[in-house]
Parts: structure tokens; sequence; C-alpha cells
């Protein structure tokens, strides 16, 4: 017997490695001291320009976003949602990105075809200005079908001491800033693949809600990263707090960053829903206090500011090319009531 006939191929493995080293090589930012190829990757802070840093870390995966796109076998744009779903819930903290690792486990390694995950991931480090700088593979027979993998990333970032957010001077009155989502972003598939499975739906046909698009290609479209745009916003001052807006939606994930005697209320009329999520709210029957809860909504960041502060740092995160609205305001929490109000709940999805 041998590990290549009990379906594990070494060789395959290094071949891999191989495909994805110069990918790796390209994120690389100052302060990567190792990457690809040893046992640990190495990082030094003070190279990075940190004097007394905080470490930030974040997990995540991409759920089953990834049936969608082995439906369609497209796997090009995979791995930016993994590095977004890091990264971004590292900047909401006032971190900077330093580094990631991603695990890559599947049925059966291919080493040609599964580079362009590995491609997609390279990519998103570099959208976040972070480094690729190691990882794990791992070719499991018996736990994956054929042709099923799955993926989880790992991100480090880092803040100095005595700048991490929120700030800890949210009060009533504070102004509410929505960052536009490109989507669905990562999360509230299993429903969606519900909705298209009992609708009939075809991920291969044409997007009825979107001329000229296909329908799978707008649900596969990557998780916006807002690394970039919040550290600006964050650097130039005025930012008391970021929410990244993921599963849960805006009532889960607003309540994050706020003291408990503290709420928000939304006008849902103050920023457009994106048709994919009306097409879902009617395709798939879905109340809409459902779709708040379960997906971004068009809000895929939020971000909080004072009021003599919110137009100047709207202006920066506009400056960085995100479509910013103010979309609410901080209030006193009603004693038993809701963290968050949206108003105009059911006027929203015509």
């Amino acid at each position: 017997m041998s590990y290549r006939g009990a379906g594990v191929d070494i060789d395959a493995g290094q071949r891999f490695v191989d495909n994805i080293k110069p990918l790796a090589a390209a994120t690389a930012r100052p302060g990567v001291v190792s990457g690809i190829g040893g046992f640990g990757g190495l990082f030094d802070t003070s190279a990075a320009g940190f004097t007394d840093p905080i470490l930030v870390a974040a997990t995540d995966g991409v759920g089953t976003k990834l049936k969608i796109a082995a439906a369609i076998g497209r796997h090009d744009s995979i791995g930016i949602d993994l590095v977004a779903m890091c990264v971004n819930d590292l900047v909401v903290q006032g971190a900077e990105p330093l580094f990631f690792l991603d695990y890559f486990a599947t049925s059966k390694l291919d080493p040609e075809a599964d580079t362009d995950i590995v491609a997609g991931i390279a990519e998103g480090c570099r959208l976040a200005g972070c480094a690729l700088i190691g990882g794990e593979t791992a070719e499991l027979p018996g736990v994956y079908a054929a042709g099923d993998y799955d993926l989880a990333g790992f991100a480090v970032g880092a803040a100095e001491r005595g700048a991490l957010l929120p700030t800890g001077d949210i009060e009533p009155g504070d102004v509410v800033l929505g960052m536009a989502s490109d989507g669905i972003h990562s999360n509230g598939y299993s429903l969606v693949r519900r909705i298209v499975e009992s609708g009939g739906a075809d991920l291969a046909g044409a997007a009825t809600f979107e001329p000229g698009a296909g329908l799978g290609d707008v649900l596969l479209r990557p998780t916006r990263i807002y690394v970039k745009s919040c550290l600006a916003a964050i650097r130039g001052g005025g930012v008391k707090a970021l929410a990244h807006i993921t599963g849960g939606g805006l009532p889960d994930n607003l309540p994050r960053i706020l003291p408990d005697a503290l709420g928000i209320e939304l006008f849902a009329k103050a920023w457009d829903i994106p048709p994919v999520f009306k097409w879902l709210a009617a395709e798939g029957g879905v109340a809409d206090a459902e779709m708040f809860r379960t997906f971004n909504c068009g809000i895929g960041m939020a971000a909080i500011a004072a009021p003599d502060d919110a137009a100047e740092v709207a202006e920066r995160l506009g400056s960085e090319g995100e479509t910013v609205t103010p979309i609410g305001q901080v209030v006193e929490r009603e004693e038993y009531g809701p963290a968050v109000y949206i108003h105009e709940h059911g006027e929203v999805w015509t």
C-alpha cells in the first residue's frame, strides 16, 4: 500500500506549494521576515513602523458561498472573500492588517486549478495591504466528497496602544455613516441557495433584476475590502467606531460597538437597497425583518462620528472610493427595547 493509493498525493501537494510561492511573494510588505515554505511565518512589527503595538487577531471562513463557486465552476474570487471576512474585522478595531494565513482542505488536490483559489487570496491580501506569509493545505479523502473543499483564514493586525476602536465616547446624537456593500458579501448563503433551489433559478442564466449580468456571477461577487479607506478615515480623526456588517446584519452587528445604555435608530429609506436583495426577498417570500438580520442589505460597513465630524469623515471615506450615506443616529436605549430600530421596514423592498 501507499499514501498515494490511499488518496493523498504528496507530490501534488509540493507542486501546489511551488505554484503559490510567487503569489505569496507578491504580497510582501515591510515587516515580513519569512514567508511560504518554512514551518512558520515570521513578522517584525517594528519594521512595519509600530513602536508599542497591540496585536489584533481574527479568523473566519467563506461558508456555503463555496457551493455557488462550485456550481458555476469559478473559484478565482472566493479567496478575496476569505481575506475580506478577516481583515474587515481587524480594521473595525482600529488595527492595520499585517499578515494572513490560510487553511485549504479538499478531497483531492488539483495543483493547477486550486492555484486559482490562492490567487484570489493573494489578491485579497494585496487589496488589504497585508502579506500572505503561510498556510496549510490538507488532502482529506473520505472527509470531503469529490470536488468539495473548504477554506479558513487567519489574519493578524496591529494598532498603537491607545488607538483602538471604539473610542469610548460614543453618545446620543452621533451620526451613523453607512458604506455601500458590493452585494451579498459572504453571509446568508444557506438561505440564498434555498431560495435559488426552491424557485428553480438557473445560476448559469441571466439575473433578471440586473440587465447584462449572470445570476451566478452576481451571487459570487466578492466581499468588499474596506481596510484602506477605513484606515485613512481613522488616521484623519473623527471616527469613534466602525462595524463590519456580517451575519446578523445591521441589528446584530451595530450593538457590538455600543455601550449598553445606547441604541441606534436607522432610516432604511436613507440608502438604496440593491436589486439582488429585493429579488431574494420577493423570490423567497422573506420577511423584511428577516432580510435585515440575515443580509447586509446594501451596507457592508458602518462608522460612527460626532455630528461636527461626520461630513469630514464621510468625505475622507468617499475620496478613498467608498459610497457613504448618513443612515441613522445614536440614541438613548429604551429599557427592554431593541438596540437597533430600523424605520420604514416594509417600504423599501418595492
